[in-house]
């Protein structure tokens, strides 16, 4: 079963979804389409992640992670984990985060290409923070929620 509820934001209202103990996404409400099989229902995992995206929408850095449920290859999944691992208010490049998979890993290299279509999938924006990844030459690049809000989020982590 998957549950769902809203949050409004300062980026707009926020569907989250979850399996009942983890968040297993987060979308902006223009990026999703709900499904007729979502049950909506307020569960203690929106609970906590409603007081995390208050903390972190007041400019804190919220310093725990909610339960998350990251659905999707391995290779998506070790993208995102290192997405994770960026400190709030820093920024990484796609190019940097291929090379921090490199080094650790024995497994097929990859590319700031491969990273960026994996990046582009998370399904938990915001929490999992791929509006912090930018491109080489520092430039901002897309973001799925949209280049207004990834700016927004950049300035608020006052890394912009």
């Amino acid at each position: 079963m998957t549950y769902m509820n809203t949050v409004e934001s300062p980026l707009g209202k926020l569907i989250l979804t979850s399996d009942g103990k983890n968040l297993t996404a987060l979308r902006f409400e223009n990026r999703v389409e709900l499904q007729k099989s979502w049950q909506e229902k307020e569960l203690a995992i929106f609970e906590e992640t409603k007081t995390w995206l208050q903390q972190y929408f007041s400019g804190k850095n919220p310093q725990w992670l909610v339960p998350l449920k990251l659905e999707g290859t391995d290779y998506r999944k070790r993208v995102w984990k290192a997405l994770l691992e960026i400190p709030y208010g820093q920024t990484a490049s796609y190019k940097d985060i291929a090379q921090k998979l490199n080094a650790s890993s024995s497994v097929k290299k990859t590319s700031a290409r491969a990273v960026g279509g994996a990046v582009g999938k998370n399904p938990i924006p915001i929490i999992v923070p791929y509006h912090r990844i930018i491109g080489s030459d520092q430039s901002l690049t897309g973001y799925g929620g949209g280049l207004n809000r990834k700016i927004k989020l950049l300035k608020l982590e006052k890394s912009l």
